[in-house]
């Protein structure tokens, strides 16, 4: 076996491998003797075939066998006595493609070897934690906010607004006639919840206790019932009680409905909790600060392949997340820009330095 460098430029490899026929023609040779006390033919008794039938009926399948050991060795070999850290899999392709058995085989393997990482003078890194702890009127904030959450309706006169619960009752029909599932009687429904068909709610608002409408709407194109989608729709609706939103007490009834046993175990959960949302924003400070001071740090060179799969990556992360209603792949083609490249070489450079810490 020989391997002979072609191409050393930064970070790229590229070698020649060769195998030559000899050696393949050996590593059959052991293979079938390994194999030989457990063959038996017809005419021959167990472990008795002779080598040259062994190697006619299973040397086209060892030698494959023994092409791909021969490569994979060599792959290993060279990169354990090199010390090289491909940051992709290899690209290993036969170069003499007219090769026939007792040949030398000849193929090319081409990489990226991963960065040396530069020493890093970690005294000069300067850190500083944060340390909070809850407030009481944190506690009493976050108490109002779960007593909000947990509102309850009292009856009200007048109009019915946004954010009121109206009672009702209502018909639905379709070409004039009641449909099915359209119908409900003593039905709470939150103004503004979203909760029925669009402009449903709307048509609600300004009606008072004992006052009908008749609410006109379109079920949209993808609603479930195919025989109600994209139809327009007539809704018969009494409005039979107002009620405005009233905040729960903050008291130990609302602390049970949260799970806890009374008001001051409930005020213990949330400084617990809130204490540990704080201990987590001020970790993520801190790591942020290290990262910024190791960004200022560092600069290698990166595998250009790992670069443009990072940059790929941003990319579609962030066309996503500027069009959240796009699912899956239904996307256009994703250019990575300058900017993308910039912010993974960066992404790369930190986190192999980290991986190396």
């Amino acid at each position: 076996m020989q391997i002979t460098e072609t191409l050393a430029e930064g970070l790229k490899r590229e070698y020649q491998i060769t195998i030559t026929g000899s050696d393949l023609d050996a590593r059959v040779t052991d293979k079938l003797e390994e194999a030989r006390p457990e063959v038996a033919m017809k005419g021959f008794r167990k472990g008795k075939v002779p080598m040259a039938l062994l190697r006619k009926q299973f040397g086209p399948r060892l030698l494959g066998e023994a092409m791909q050991e021969a490569v994979d060795g060599a792959m290993q070999e060279h990169l354990t006595a090199s010390g090289d850290r491909p940051a992709m899999q290899p690209d290993v392709k036969m170069i003499n493609e007219d090769w026939k058995e007792g040949d030398d085989i000849v193929v090319s393997m081409s990489y990226e070897k991963l960065p040396e990482i530069p020493e890093i003078d970690f005294k000069a890194v300067k850190l500083e934690k944060l340390v909070a702890k809850p407030s009481d009127a944190d506690i009493d904030e976050a108490l109002k906010n779960l007593a909000e959450n947990a509102q309850n309706f009292h009856t009200k006169k007048g109009k019915a607004a946004d954010g009121d619960q109206v009672v009702i009752d209502f018909l639905g029909k379709l070409d004039g006639e009641p449909f099915e599932g359209g119908a409900a009687e003593d039905y709470p429904l939150v103004l503004g919840s979203g909760s029925f068909i669009p402009g449903f709610e709307d048509q609600l608002v300004g009606l008072k206790k004992g006052e009908e409408k008749v609410v006109e709407v379109t079920f949209p194109e993808e609603y479930g019932a195919e025989h109600l989608a994209g139809k327009a729709v007539t809704f018969d609706v009494t409005v039979k009680e107002v009620k405005k939103p009233v905040p729960a007490e903050v008291d130990d009834e609302l602390a049970k409905k949260y799970g806890a046993e009374d008001l001051e175990a409930l005020k213990g959960q949330i400084s617990e909790r809130m204490a540990a949302e704080y201990t987590g924003a001020a970790r993520q400070v801190l790591k942020r600060s290290l990262l910024d001071q190791l960004d200022t740090m560092v600069n290698f060179d990166l595998p250009s392949r790992l670069v443009e799969a990072e940059a790929g990556q941003i990319a579609h992360q962030l066309w996503h997340e500027e069009n959240p209603d796009v699912q899956g792949h239904d996307h256009p083609e994703i250019t990575p820009t300058e900017e993308h490249t910039k912010l993974a070489e960066r992404r790369g450079q930190l986190g192999l330095l980290l991986a190396e810490l």
